[in-house]
């Protein structure tokens, strides 16, 4: 109880600034909570079906039933069954809707991801607002007779590292998430452009053969 007291009391401290930066904080959160349930859920791929993809000689039916036992809304599911769907069609064309869909599983995976890149610019800068009002409110107290009250500007250079430290902090959470959750996305993608590579091959050969 006491910890929240503390807590309340150094966020009011803080001065107005701490309200932006809180909804910064739980923007974020919720940004990087959500991109850790997307890629739990809809990234994962089997080891099995991955070596079935790795190799040519795998028949298509078998590559199918494999396909059919994944989660109809996990990513590499979508895009390896828009290949197999249409093998049947010249591989320039199956290329193109593989490309097709590849580019909105990207924009799927990067979606929001902006706010996490503006939350590491954002919360300094208005962490530096909170240290310019903070120190503001401190020279404020100091009139031509000299220091009106010291305790006052104490409180006002408690506000200015208060809310400087509070931005800085939401700033490297923030950085840490972003630059993780983009590294994902680019193994992710990478991972797919792989295998799905190694199915068009696949549909190479059957057309050649």
């Amino acid at each position: 109880m006491q910890t929240i007291q503390n807590s309340w009391m150094a966020f009011k401290l803080g001065g107005v600034m701490m309200w932006p930066l809180s909804l910064l904080a739980v923007l974020a959160l919720a940004i990087m909570l959500e991109k850790a349930v997307l890629y739990w859920r809809y990234t994962s791929l089997d080891d099995a079906l991955a070596e079935l993809l790795e190799s040519y000689d795998t028949p298509w039916s078998t590559l199918i039933s494999e396909l059919s036992k994944s989660n109809k809304n996990n990513y590499f599911y979508k895009f390896f069954h828009v290949i197999a769907d249409n093998k049947t069609h010249p591989f320039w064309w199956v290329e193109s809707r593989a490309a097709d869909e590849a580019q909105l599983i990207e924009n799927q995976l990067s979606k929001r991801l902006w706010l996490l890149e503006t939350t590491v610019t954002a919360a300094p800068l208005l962490g530096l607002m909170g240290t310019i009002a903070g120190m503001m409110h401190a020279f404020q107290l100091i009139g031509t007779n000299g220091l009106v009250n010291p305790t006052g500007v104490t409180g006002g250079v408690a506000q200015a590292l208060i809310a400087t430290a509070l931005g800085l902090a939401i700033a490297l959470a923030s950085l840490f998430g972003f630059n993780y959750f983009s590294r994902l996305q680019a193994q992710t993608l990478d991972k797919m452009e792989r295998l799905g590579t190694r199915l068009i091959d696949h549909i190479r050969l059957d057309q050649q053969g």
